[in-house]
């Protein structure tokens, strides 16, 4: 698990923006609705939660600072 600080990805952006599942469910309309992660996939939602509460983005670091 990782403490701290997110590295960015570019690469890694783009790509999950660009996947061919994702259009697929997208489109099809199998998309469940907002914090409904838990039901799909409950040890992804897990894992995200925890990773989510102990790292931060430096984007979101640096809106606050330049506010």
């Amino acid at each position: 698990m990782k403490f701290g600080m997110r590295i960015p990805s570019l690469k890694k952006r783009i790509s999950a923006r660009t996947s061919i599942k994702r259009q697929i469910v997208h489109r099809a309309g199998l998309k469940m609705p907002k914090g409904y992660g838990w039901v799909r996939n409950p040890e992804k939602f897990v894992y995200n939660k925890v990773y989510n509460k102990t790292s931060f983005d430096i984007f979101k670091l640096l809106k606050k600072l330049l506010k």
